[in-house]
C-alpha cells in the first residue's frame, strides 16, 4: 500500500515569494518616483507574482484537477488586466478594468465553493455567519460610501464599491471561520478577497479619472492576492492537517466592524465635516447586526448553562445523594455534578481524568476497583477525588502543571502495579487526561481533559497526556476520518499518483511508484500517514489494499499497451502482507490484467517488519515464486537491520537520502557500504527523496543503480507521467 516519503511533500522554503515581493515592491516605488511610468511600474508588479501564481497552480493541477484550473484561470484575469492598461487607450482602460473584474470574480466563486474539505453548517453557524457577513458588509459599504470623494459619485464608482463591500465581506468570514480547520482554503479566500478588492479600487480610481500614481495602490492587493491564492491551493492541495492556535473565530463579529465603521466616520469629519442622510442611514445600519450578535452569543451561553444544569440533574438522578457503592465507598462522597462544583470554586489547578482497561476489554471486577480507589485515595491526599463511572475516576488538585503532571506519573505507576487475586495477579491499564482549571468553565475543563485521556488511548494507554488545543484539533480531526473513510473505494475517493523510478547511470526512466491519496470531498487530500492508521483501525486495509494493487495492475497493463515495459512498486504494510489470500490475490490481479508478475514489486516498510518477520518471510518468498519481485523500503543500515536483511527474500533495497552524505574522518561514505553490501547479496539498490543534484552524484559515485525523488522527477498523475515518458525514446519499452 502506498505510503507518503518526504521527496514527495516536502515544503520547499517561500524564497521565491520573497524574490517576487521584494521586486514588485522595488517596481511600485519606481513608478511612484518617477523613475517608470507609473502604470508600467503597476505592471511589471504585479506580473511577476501573478506568473508565479499561474505557475504553481498549473503543478498542483494534477492533484486538484479543474480547481487548481479554474484558480489559474482568475489569477490569469487580474494579471492581464493590469498588464495591458498601460497599452490601452486611457478611454479604453475603465472597460478593460471592468471586463477583468467581471471575469475573475465568478471564477473564483466558482473555484473556493469546490474547494475540498468543506462542510455542512448547521443552522444556528448559517445565521451566525449570515450576521458576521451582514455586520462587516455594512460596515464596509459605509466605509467606501463616505471614503469616495465629496460631489457626484460616477454610477459605476459606487456599484463597484458597494459589490466589492459585499465580496469582501463574505470571503473575509469564510476564511476567518475556516483559517484553522481549513487553512488552504481560508488562504485562498484571503487571496480572492485581495485580488477582488484590488479589481474594485481600480475601477473605481479609473471611473474618477485618477492620476496614474494613484493605481500604485491596487498593486499590493493584486501581488499579495495572486501568492495566497497559490500558496492556499498548494496547501490544500497537499492535505494540510488543521492547525491549532489564533484567536476565536467570532473574535472579529464586533471588533471589525465597529472599528472599519469608527475608523471611516473618523476620517470623513475630518476631511468633510459633515454626513449626508444616506451615509448617516448607512452608519446606522452597522449597529443592528452588532447587536443581534451579542444577542445570539448571549442565547448560546443560556443553552450552555442549560445544558450543564440538565447534565447534573441527570447525573444526580443516577447517583443519588449517597456515594457509589461498592468500591466507589473509599472515595470522598464526591459525584460528577460535585466535581463540576468544585471546580467552579477553583480559581487554579488542575483536572485529571483517570481510565482503567482490562486485559482482553474485560470489565474491571468490583474488588479490584476497591483496590483502585484505595490507590488513588493513598497518592492525592487531600485532592478531591470523584468517581466519573465503572472504570473512569478524576482527581481535581491545587497545584500547578508540574506538580499535576508528577501526580499523574506516579497514579500512573501506583495504578498499573499487579492487583493479587485468587486467580492470579491481575494488571490494569492505565490512561490518564490532564487539563489546566484555568482552561475554561468546569464544563469545559472536564472535557478538555476527557479528550486528554482519549488520546493516552489512542497513543497505546500506559500514559499521561495534556490537553492543549492541537490535541482538540488532533481529534476532531480523527473523527471525521473514521466517519468519512467508510465507503470512500465505493464513492470512488481513493487516487494514485506515480513517481517515476531512473536509472542514475543514463537517467533514464524503469519503473515507478504508485503513491496513494485518498481525495475526499470534505476532508480535502489527505495522505497515507493519516489515512492508514485510521484504515487500520477500522478494519479498512484489506478494502483500500485491494483497491491500490487492481488499480496498479490496471495502470500497468495501460503501460504495457503502449509499448513501456516499466516495473511498478506498490506498497503494503506488513499487516496486509500477513492476510493468507494475499499472495493468491496478487496472483489474481496479474492475470486480471495479463501483466507480467516480474513487472511488479511489492515493498515493505523495514521499520515494520521485525514484529511479523517470520509472516513477512513467507509471504514475501511467496509473491518471489509467482516472479513478482520484492523490496525493503526505508532501509536503515543498523546492526539489526543487517541481520534481518540476511533473511528476507527480497530483490531492492531502497534507502534514504540521510545516506548519501559526506563520511566521518577515516571512514567511507555509508551509501557506499550499503552499496556494497548489496552487491555481496545480489540485491539491485533504490535511493528514495533525492532532492539536489549533489546527492544523485553521491548515489551514482556510490554503485547504486537506481534513484527516486524531486531531482529526477517529481509524483503526477498516470497521464502526465506518460507524457513526461515520451520525452526518453529509449526508454524500456
Amino acid at each position: 500500500m502506498p505510503v507518503t516519503h518526504p521527496a514527495g511533500d516536502h515544503r520547499r522554503p517561500p524564497l521565491a515569494d520573497l524574490v517576487v515581493a521584494l521586486a514588485g515592491t522595488l517596481f511600485v516605488l519606481a513608478g511612484a518616483a518617477g523613475l517608470v511610468p507609473a502604470l508600467s511600474g503597476v505592471a511589471l508588479a504585479v506580473a511577476g507574482g501573478c506568473a508565479l501564481a499561474c505557475v504553481r497552480l498549473v503543478r498542483r493541477a494534477a492533484l486538484t484537477r479543474r480547481v487548481a484550473t479554474i484558480l489559474d484561470a482568475a489569477v490569469l484575469a487580474a494579471g492581464l488586466t493590469v498588464a495591458v492598461l498601460p497599452l490601452t487607450d486611457p478611454a479604453h482602460r475603465l472597460p478593460v478594468a471592468l471586463a477583468g473584474l467581471a471575469v475573475a470574480a465568478p471564477l473564483y466563486a466558482v473555484a473556493l465553493l469546490r474547494l475540498p474539505g468543506r462542510s455542512r453548517l448547521t443552522g444556528a453557524e448559517r445565521l451566525r455567519r449570515a450576521v458576521d457577513v451582514l455586520g462587516l458588509g455594512v460596515s464596509l459599504v459605509f466605509a467606501g460610501w463616505v471614503l469616495l470623494p465629496p460631489g457626484e459619485v460616477p454610477s459605476v464608482a459606487r456599484t463597484a464599491s458597494i459589490a466589492g463591500a459585499t465580496g469582501l465581506a463574505v470571503l473575509l468570514v469564510a476564511a476567518l471561520a475556516g483559517r484553522r480547520r481549513r487553512p488552504g482554503a481560508a488562504r485562498c479566500q484571503a487571496g480572492a478577497a485581495a485580488t477582488l478588492a484590488g479589481l474594485a479600487l481600480l475601477v473605481v480610481l479609473l471611473a474618477y479619472r485618477a492620476p496614474d500614481r494613484a493605481v500604485l495602490g491596487v498593486a499590493p492587493l493584486l501581488l499579495v492576492g495572486a501568492l495566497l491564492t497559490a500558496g492556499g491551493a498548494r496547501r490544500s492541495a497537499a492535505g494540510e492537517r488543521p492547525r491549532p492556535g489564533g484567536f476565536p473565530v467570532a473574535w472579529p463579529a464586533l471588533t471589525a466592524p465597529a472599528g472599519i465603521a469608527a475608523l471611516a466616520a473618523g476620517h470623513h469629519l475630518w476631511t468633510v465635516g459633515e454626513f449626508t442622510g444616506t451615509a448617516v442611514a448607512l452608519g446606522l445600519a452597522v449597529i443592528p447586526p452588532m447587536v443581534l450578535r451579542e444577542l445570539l452569543a448571549a442565547a448560546d451561553q443560556r443553552r450552555r448553562v442549560a445544558r450543564l444544569a440538565a447534565r447534573e440533574a441527570r447525573l444526580r438522578d443516577l447517583v443519588g445523594d449517597d456515594p457509589p457503592a461498592g468500591p466507589a465507598s473509599t472515595v470522598a462522597p464526591v459525584d460528577r455534578a460535585g466535581l463540576l462544583c468544585g471546580m467552579a470554586r477553583r480559581t487554579g489547578g488542575a483536572l485529571l481524568v483517570i481510565d482503567l482497561h482490562a486485559p482482553d476489554g474485560r470489565a474491571v471486577e468490583a474488588p479490584v476497583l476497591v483496590e483502585v480507589a484505595g490507590r488513588i485515595r493513598a497518592g492525592c491526599g487531600s485532592d478531591l477525588v470523584a468517581r466519573l463511572a465503572d472504570h473512569e475516576f478524576a482527581v481535581l488538585t491545587d497545584v500547578g502543571p508540574v506538580l499535576a503532571y508528577a501526580l499523574g506519573t506516579r497514579l500512573l505507576a501506583a495504578l498499573g502495579a499487579p492487583y493479587p487475586r485468587p486467580t492470579g495477579a491481575v494488571r490494569l491499564q492505565v490512561s490518564v487526561g490532564l487539563a489546566e482549571t484555568t482552561g475554561g468553565d468546569a464544563e469545559d475543563v472536564l472535557r478538555q481533559a476527557d479528550l486528554a485521556r482519549r488520546r493516552a488511548v489512542q497513543l497505546g494507554r500506559d500514559r499521561v497526556e495534556w490537553y492543549d488545543a492541537y490535541l482538540e484539533e488532533q481529534l476532531v480531526r480523527r473523527l471525521d476520518l473514521e466517519r468519512e473513510l467508510p465507503g470512500a473505494v465505493a464513492r470512488g475517493e481513493l487516487d494514485l499518483i506515480f513517481q517515476p523510478v531512473l536509472a542514475l547511470a543514463d537517467r533514464q526512466p524503469v519503473g515507478t511508484e504508485a503513491l496513494l491519496r485518498w481525495r475526499s470531498p470534505v476532508l480535502g487530500t489527505v495522505l497515507p500517514d493519516e489515512l492508514l492508521p485510521v484504515a487500520a483501525d477500522l478494519d479498512l486495509v484489506g478494502e483500500v489494499g485491494r483497491w491500490v494493487l487492481d488499480r496498479a495492475c490496471r495502470q500497468l497493463a495501460a503501460w504495457s499497451d503502449g509499448g513501456r515495459e516499466l516495473w511498478m512498486a506498490v506498497n503494503v504494510t506488513p499487516r496486509e502482507l500477513a492476510a493468507p489470500d494475499f499472495v493468491t490475490r496478487t496472483a489474481t490481479a496479474l492475470a486480471a490484467y495479463d501483466v507480467p508478475p516480474e513487472r511488479l514489486v511489492v515493498e515493505v516498510a523495514e521499520p515494520a517488519v521485525g514484529a511479523e518477520l517470520s509472516t513477512v518471510v513467507a509471504r514475501l518468498a511467496g509473491l518471489r515464486s509467482l516472479g513478482v519481485r520484492t523490496a525493503l523500503d526505508d532501509f536503515r543500515a543498523e546492526h539489526a537491520s543487517l541481520a534481518q536483511l540476511r533473511r528476507l527474500p527480497i530483490d531492492l533495497l531502497k534507502v534514504g537520502p540521510h545516506l548519501v552524505g559526506p563520511a566521518t574522518e577515516g571512514q567511507r561514505p555509508l551509501i557506499e557500504v550499503v552499496a556494497n553490501l548489496g552487491d555481496r547479496l545480489g540485491l539491485e539498490v533504490v535511493v528514495e527523496g533525492l532532492e539536489s543534484e549533489a546527492q544523485v552524484a553521491g548515489a551514482r559515485r556510490a554503485g547504486c543503480r537506481y534513484g527516486q525523488g524531486f531531482a529526477l522527477a517529481r509524483p503526477a498523475t498516470a497521464e502526465r507521467v506518460e507524457a513526461w515518458f515520451e520525452e526518453f525514446p529509449s526508454a524500456p519499452r
